[in-house]
């Protein structure tokens, strides 16, 4: 039997349900708000949101326990960030560590979800995304309200990406109150960009400036930081959103450097559908429904970004036992670590102490075993533990060679700041006399290589220009 998918989204101006069985759109319906309900993303009047909610349901008789919601991209931050390879106990510990310094708000102030991505061994790239605690509880609050249970959650420009069935693409999503910028590289959102577009600039055409302005940045940013394979005129770019009513401004928009189409659902529309303004739900329906066919390049991003807090029956003893069980393994990583040269000791005595079990009790053969055994592991620990020793050995000599680089190509370019070392990422800031300068230090710093002749750094990433182009924040990963 087809399985039947339900989704809500819910933006500034509508309210959009949709209702797929299998690889068909089945029911859909939209509510239109009045102006100050919802602001930004953010639910204002959650009752009369709530009322419209429920009546929309009723309507269409859409089954309210299971639903697929939509957050607005506004507010939100998305990095590709790479770790060591870690224990799949210890990863969610170490994605945190990672979002808290990465990302320029406090964690106490968004919530954050992340999926690992296919990488190379000894490696975990890692999809994160982090968006605001207030528009989610809101949302969630105004749907317990309506009698509306979601159960998984998607940010919006994440769901457009699920709908181009291309490796590399660019997406707009321009709406008259926001833009959305994605672009796709290898079937991953590589650069997401959510902005909210003049208030004072009230048609489309009056914002067709600004949306041409920020469509050029983002691809000069994009380019700037990935100069082996960059946004030739090879890649597509899709519209959506008010964009796609007017065909006539694309050009203008991205100035005829590249071929620009409708973005299409892989899905066949019912008549009378319009799939532009239910392109949000039908990318958050294919989370589950993505049509099955030999070599699609659709997004591999596709995570449920629901909080813990708010997923279906969330309280058990695992969600207890599982975090507590994971910081006693890590305290006794660091327990093991300190004592490694006791156990290697220990080892001498325990072997003696099997040797004469063996040859005074027979019988007990098989306490002899178990002893062995314990020998075997604890010198496997130690063995491990001092590996492991030796590798940070050699981390910090790369850290303190890529250290001496970033301060070498940094003579005569730029004044250096701050440069914070964290292991798979630097963090560097600094000034200079002219942005041109600073281009010039972030190219230098991506065709900088190692002793291996390998690419010190395997992107740079340009976090801010600041000061009319004289102050930076860069962010290298390993």
């Amino acid at each position: 039997m087809a399985k039947r998918v339900t989704t809500l989204f819910i933006r500034d101006t509508a309210i959009n349900v949709l209702v797929m069985k299998g690889g068909q759109i089945e029911k859909w319906a939209s509510s239109p708000l009045e102006p100050g309900l919802v602001s930004e993303g953010l639910i204002v009047d959650e009752d009369q949101v709530a009322d419209q909610v429920k009546e929309l349901f009723k309507q269409e008789k859409a089954k309210m326990n299971k639903v697929i919601i939509g957050l607005t991209g506004l507010d939100s931050l998305y990095r590709v960030v790479t770790l060591p390879e870690l224990p799949e106990e210890i990863l969610p510990e170490a994605v945190r560590r990672e979002a808290q310094r990465a990302i320029p708000k406090p964690l106490e102030e968004v919530y954050f979800s992340y999926q690992l991505l296919p990488t190379p061994k000894g490696e975990s790239h890692v999809f994160l995304a982090t968006f605001p605690r207030n528009l989610v509880d809101a949302l969630v609050r105004t749907l317990r309200k309506a009698g509306v249970k979601p159960y998984a959650m998607d940010l919006a420009p994440l769901a457009l990406c699920r709908i181009p069935d291309e490796p590399r693409a660019i997406i707009v999503n321009a709406r008259l109150a926001h833009l959305d910028i994605m672009v796709m590289t290898d079937r991953i959102p590589q650069l997401i960009r959510t902005l909210s577009l003049p208030s004072e600039a009230e048609s489309l055409e009056e914002k067709l400036p600004f949306i041409a302005e920020e469509f050029n940045r983002t691809v000069a940013f994009y380019n700037s930081t990935h100069m082996e394979r960059q946004l030739d005129s090879s890649v597509p770019v899709f519209v959506c959103g008010d964009l796609a009513e007017a065909p006539k401004t694309w050009e203008s928009v991205v100035g005829g450097a590249y071929s620009v189409s409708l973005l299409l659902p892989p899905v066949e529309p019912p008549e009378g559908f319009s799939s532009n303004e239910f392109m949000v739900n039908i990318g958050l329906a294919l989370k589950e429904l993505l049509p099955e066919k030999e070599e699609a390049n659709f997004s591999l991003v596709n995570f449920n970004a629901l909080p813990e807090a708010y997923l279906p029956e969330h309280f058990s003893v695992a969600r207890v036992v599982i975090p507590v069980g994971i910081a006693v393994g890590i305290g006794l990583v660091i327990l093991m670590g300190i004592f490694v040269l006791q156990n290697r000791a220990n080892i001498e005595t325990l072997s003696s102490q099997v040797t004469i079990a063996e040859s005074r009790v027979v019988q007990q053969q098989s306490e002899v075993t178990q002893l062995r055994a314990q020998v075997d592991s604890t010198k496997g620990a130690a063995d491990v533990l001092h590996n492991r020793l030796i590798a940070l050995q050699r981390a910090r000599a790369v850290m303190l060679e890529d250290l001496r680089e970033i301060h070498r190509l940094a003579e005569g370019k730029v004044s250096l700041g701050t440069v914070s070392y964290g292991g798979s990422s630097v963090k560097v800031t600094g000034s200079a006399p002219d942005v041109d300068d600073i281009f010039g230090y972030a190219r230098a710093l991506r065709t900088s290589r190692d002793a291996t002749n390998n690419l010190r750094f395997s992107s740079v990433w340009i976090d801010s220009i600041t000061g009319g182009g004289t102050g930076f924040t860069f962010s290298l990963t390993k």
